[in-house]
């Protein structure tokens, strides 16, 4: 299970919406063998958080996936734990482990178990710094970063 881990301490919400690109992630059978993953996110007046992840099957040139979710935010006191779900009411951790609080242009996402992480960017490539730095900061949390699959982006 690892250690505790912490979620950042504030989320703009706002700020936060819109167009990521997965870096990389954790293998997982809903979104096995796809390339330039994006996840855009959209806040609904109602405070929800309408989820779309894209995608395409074996390469970028592949066939088109998408999964229609939706995300909500259970406690305003812990902004960082949200919840995310696919699969009518079943609703997985969502966590921001870390998130460039400057400028919201790249953030790590776990879980409580050691199942799922992703490494977000705004753009479909990250420098090899900040890369760098969210791996060792995911090690440090506990997670087998081994497991990290480099996901192709285009540009």
């Amino acid at each position: 299970m690892g250690q505790t881990r912490e979620t950042v301490k504030s989320v703009d919400l706002q700020r936060y919406m819109g167009v990521w690109y997965e870096i990389a992630r954790f293998p997982h059978s809903f979104e096995k063998n796809l390339v330039g993953v994006t996840a855009t996110y959209k806040l609904k007046e109602n405070g929800r958080i309408e989820v779309l992840n894209q995608g395409y099957l074996d390469s970028l040139n592949g066939k088109p996936k998408t999964a229609k979710g939706k995300g909500k935010l259970p406690d305003k006191s812990v902004p960082g734990k949200l919840k995310v779900s696919f699969f009518l009411c079943f609703y997985a951790d969502y966590n921001i482990l870390v998130l460039d609080e400057k400028d919201y242009s790249y953030a790590l996402i776990g879980s409580k178990s050691d199942n799922f992480l992703w490494i977000l960017c705004r753009t479909p490539k990250m420098s090899d710094e900040i890369y760098n730095m969210l791996v060792s900061k995911a090690k440090e949390l506990g997670y087998p970063i081994e497991k990290l699959y480099k996901v192709p982006q285009a540009g």
